[in-house]
């Protein structure tokens, strides 16, 4: 990446991996907000807030001038709460976020109660045993009535399992399983982890090299992006331009892969602004920074969030390509270092 300071794979990633073995589904957020705060304070160039949202807003200013330029990664994962304690002791969820019920299936889970308590457990069909249901095991359709969670307790009934402090609204945290393999990173919610470790890795590289953004910048961390509002509030009225930094859909009939970052020229609300990823583009071809362009027909994202809640700027999507996503994810620690490059690239970028 010609012309750009150098940057720390190592952080980089023992910070994903911190992030990632971190809780933090929708509506359960403060941990690993307060994570990044934490992480962010070390800049001693940042001036670092909470949002009354509960998001992180993290500033970076050149004298008076208030921030011109904003990008927005966030932290709220996939995951679920508890919709219904059956007659059986077990429990039925209610989704956080999007996803297929079948990628959950066999996953190991921890139940958050309201006292604090984390009970372990995992998400099964309700007819798991084949020896016990013959073809059933096969046939069960995998959805939210038939899937639910098995307790680690001696328990089968509502009532014993509500004496060991369980009740309706409890979130359910999936286990990440988190491995790094090969220069891969193998885990569930890389989306969008990884696209806020390569915010954080960006700003050290800046920090650590002595440089600073060409204008006042913004970074923005949401926490409520899987159910669709995440940016919509929080961001500075300052803003002309906005970025958010999202995983890149990989699969078959994308142009994504795990090993480049990727410019997403058209979601399924429409096309993003024109002019921004246009100079976007140039700046990665400038700085050969290992890039892709692609479409993804069932995708959404913060910056039209904030589109939607009234904002006048201009958006753009980059991110690192994620292969699986919102199921067990996978991504490349190339993908990571090129999306931080890109990243550093626009922030030293002088306006055109």
């Amino acid at each position: 990446m010609n012309g750009l300071p150098p940057l720390d794979p190592k952080y980089l990633q023992e910070l994903l991996l911190e992030l990632l073995n971190t809780p933090s589904p929708t509506g359960f957020t403060d941990r690993v907000v307060d994570l990044m705060a934490e992480e962010l304070n070390q800049f001693d160039q940042l001036q670092v807030r909470k949002t009354t949202k509960g998001a992180l807003l993290a500033e970076w200013l050149r004298g008076d001038q208030p921030a011109r330029r904003g990008l927005t990664a966030h932290l709220d994962t996939l995951g679920a709460m508890v919709k219904e304690i059956k007659s059986n002791g077990r429990l039925k969820l209610t989704q956080l976020g999007s996803y297929p019920w079948p990628t959950i299936e066999g996953e190991g889970c921890s139940v958050r109660t309201s006292a604090g308590d984390i009970i372990r457990g995992a998400v099964l069909i309700d007819h798991a045993s084949a020896h016990v249901h013959g073809k059933k095991t096969a046939e069960t359709e995998r959805n939210q009535d038939h899937l639910e969670v098995r307790l680690d307790l001696r328990t089968s009934s509502p009532e014993e399992t509500r004496e060991a402090g369980i009740e309706v609204g409890d979130f359910v945290f999936f286990d990440p399983r988190v491995e790094v393999s090969r220069g891969f990173i193998r885990s569930r919610h890389l989306d969008d982890k990884a696209g806020a470790a390569c915010l954080a890795a960006a700003v050290q590289a800046l920090s650590t090299a002595g440089l600073a953004p060409a204008v006042s910048s913004a970074f923005h961390f949401s926490n409520y992006e899987e159910v669709g509002h995440g940016a919509a509030a929080g961001l500075p009225d300052s803003l002309k331009e906005l970025i958010a930094v999202d995983m890149a859909a990989v699969g078959e009939g994308q142009n994504s892969d795990e090993f480049h970052a990727t410019l997403c020229l058209k979601d399924s609300r429409g096309p993003y602004h024109h002019g921004l990823n246009t100079r976007l583009k140039q700046l990665a071809e400038d700085h050969h920074i290992a890039h892709r362009l692609d479409i993804y027909p069932y995708y959404g994202s913060d910056g039209e969030a904030y589109w939607r809640a009234g904002g006048d700027v201009a958006v753009a999507l980059i991110g690192p390509g994620v292969d699986a996503s919102h199921n067990y994810e996978r991504t490349h620690l190339e993908a990571l270092t090129a999306t931080a490059g890109w990243i550093m690239a626009y922030l030293l970028a002088g306006d055109r």
